[in-house]
């Protein structure tokens, strides 16, 4: 087994992972100054992409424009833009958003994979309770203490995030060729150590900085050279090329203490790095199916090789940047020869379609229990406000009290409880639709808070519909409100519920992990709750079409209840497929947690 190359500082964090071929790719664990300015950059951008879309609409409503698509994006981009930003640039951009990118850092998940779109959502939803500043202050404290750097959505998705170093990190120069006849070199280990690491760092420093260093080194090496150059730089660049040039030459062994072995080595083997790199972009592009039959086995070989000469490159005590262009090659050779799933559009569908609903059935317990946590408030709050309705005014919110005083005058008049205007309907369904997969997000993510959370928004909207049916119930106009949620409401409060089993899930997983550790727990159930919550978007898509094209209609209530009747036939079909994907699998009940292997009798 091949060492890491030693950490730059003992205060480092490091994550270790060992490939098939005993070879060990180490990630630098990013610290919290890189990721609160990632974090300050992102929320910029998003802030600013909000403020012009709504310049936008504002302009286009002004003059007399129609916006209504405007709208919906601005309200999509509203509520949803926060999740939507952070998952899909970190799953579709090598776990990168702009702000990462911006910092050197990216994501990756704890086996050295790429980021993929699950883990992307899981580690994302768990964001919303960074909206309230004592859970966010206590999500910072946890990165800051705990030994890889995670914060609870890295927990629940088994993501770290690492310092980045990009694979174009080695200079143009150390893959220049040997150069045969140019004498031994001139300067020992210690001087030629000085000199590269200057020009390696040169581009980030001000001009005036470079400048100086750059006449210091010219006074110290310039008699040994013989060379002239119109800038101290370019005498100093001159030099490092010609000295680089000596030690990969013939005679670079016959000075004592200048090595060479590390550049000579660099020498011969660059091109070939160059063509691996090029093979391993398409397969992480496109996959192995993207290579010709020729070019497979091709692959294998050269990704043996580069592991191979990475190994050597830290015996040889390689320069920094050829370590970690090496340590991007074979991470990205790994990847694509033991990726663990594909990018396609049928395993998304398959995902949605199949798994998510067979999430839901896995968790049974948890969703019952949940139904249980809502429906018992919503008895308790039908029946306080059936016995006293005075309490009304004190616990109902104003707009709804004021519908509630309407409500005779529109049974009158022939409205129901919610008319939108003629062509509104897209506009009503999008804004319906996002407010609620926002609540299940909000629902999901409060079991991360040891369950307390999601308990708390399962009874607090149990309690207020259960108020709200109760103080309508005096008014004798539950019918009235009754006709408006018929279609829609079932599917609707069936899919919070949901989110909140997936959200119970993890506090259980904190709270009880059993035989397991919390770690290994969190990462089991997590993506069982983030499939969940994959159907809680898919039903909520569902009722929020109901309930924006048809609640808010004027259909009557014939045709709402049938209507209603269907999307339970939707769910229920929805759910045997997930029977018969459990079947087929034979998946365990979730919050088992991983299996332990038994003893030997």
């Amino acid at each position: 087994m091949t060492p890491p190359a030693a950490p730059v500082s003992p205060y480092d964090q490091h994550l270790e992972v060992e490939t098939p071929e005993n070879v060990i790719l180490d990630f630098e664990i990013a610290g919290m100054g890189s990721r609160l300015h990632a974090a300050i950059v992102d929320m910029l951008r998003i802030i600013l992409a909000i403020l012009v879309l709504a310049i936008v609409v504002f302009l286009s409503t002004s003059m007399g424009l129609s916006s209504k698509a405007m709208n919906i994006l601005l309200i999509v981009a509203g509520v949803l833009g926060f999740w939507i930003y952070f998952t899909f640039f970190e799953a579709l951009r090598e776990g990168q958003t702009p702000g990462k990118r911006a910092a050197g850092i990216r994501v990756v998940r704890d086996t050295g994979h790429p980021v993929n779109l699950a883990a992307a959502a899981a580690r994302n939803l768990l964001r919303a309770i960074d909206l309230f500043p004592p859970t966010m202050l206590a999500d910072i404290l946890l990165v800051v203490i705990h030994p890889k750097g995670r914060r609870l959505g890295d927990l629940v998705a088994g993501t770290i995030v690492v310092r980045d170093q990009p694979i174009d990190a080695v200079i143009p120069e150390t893959a220049a060729p040997a150069e045969e006849d140019v004498g031994p070199p001139e300067l020992d280990d210690a001087e030629f150590r000085i000199l590269r690491e200057f020009i390696e760092r040169a581009p980030s420093l001000s001009p005036e900085l470079r400048d100086r260093f750059s006449d210091r080194l010219a006074q110290r090496f310039v008699e040994r050279f013989h060379i002239q150059a119109r800038t101290s730089f370019a005498l100093v660049s001159r030099m490092y090329q010609q000295e680089l040039g000596r030690r990969r030459s013939r005679f670079a062994s016959t000075r004592r203490g200048s090595g060479g072995i590390a550049e000579r080595f660099v020498a011969r083997k660059a091109t070939r790095w160059s063509e691996f790199r090029a093979l391993a972009d398409r397969a992480a592009r496109r996959g192995l199916d993207s290579l010709e039959a020729r070019e497979l086995p091709d692959f294998a070989a050269r990704y043996r090789e580069v592991a191979a000469d990475l190994a050597r490159a830290r015996t040889y005590r390689a320069p920094a940047p050829v370590r970690y262009q090496l340590e991007r090659l074979v991470a990205a050779g790994h990847n694509a020869l033991y990726r663990d799933e594909r990018k396609t559009a049928g395993r998304i569908w398959e995902i949605v379609m199949r798994e998510c609903p067979a999430a839901v059935l896995q968790a049974w317990r948890y969703v019952l229990v949940a139904i249980i946590c809502f429906a018992t408030p919503a008895l308790a709050g039908y029946v306080l406000l059936r016995d006293r309705p005075e309490l009304a005014q004190e616990v109902l919110p104003e707009g709804m009290l004021r519908r509630a005083e309407a409500g005779a005058e529109r049974i009158a008049a022939g409205h129901g409880y919610y008319e939108s205007a003629p062509g509104e309907q897209p506009l009503e369904a999008t804004f319906i639709i996002s407010n609620n997969v926002r609540v299940a997000f909000m629902c999901f993510a409060g079991g991360a808070l040891l369950g307390i959370g999601a308990l708390f928004l399962l009874a607090f909207n149990g309690l207020s519909i259960g108020a709200t049916f109760g103080h309508f119930a005096n008014l004798g106009l539950v019918g009235y409100i009754g006709a408006f949620v018929t279609g829609h409401g079932t599917l609707e409060l069936f899919a919070i519920c949901v989110a909140g089993a997936a959200g119970l899930m993890l506090g259980r997983s904190m709270i009880a992990p059993g035989q397991v550790s919390r770690g290994e727990m969190l990462v089991v159930n997590g993506r069982v709750a983030v499939r969940m919550v994959g159907a809680v978007v898919f039903m909520l898509l569902v009722a929020g079409t109901i309930e924006g094209f048809v609640s808010t209609g004027t259909g009557g209530l014939p045709y709402r209840v049938a209507l209603a009747g269907a999307s339970l036939l939707v769910l229920f079909l929805y759910l045997l497929n997930g029977a018969w994907y459990l079947r087929k699998s034979g998946a365990p009940p979730a919050g088992a947690g991983p299996a332990r292997p038994t003893p030997a009798s």
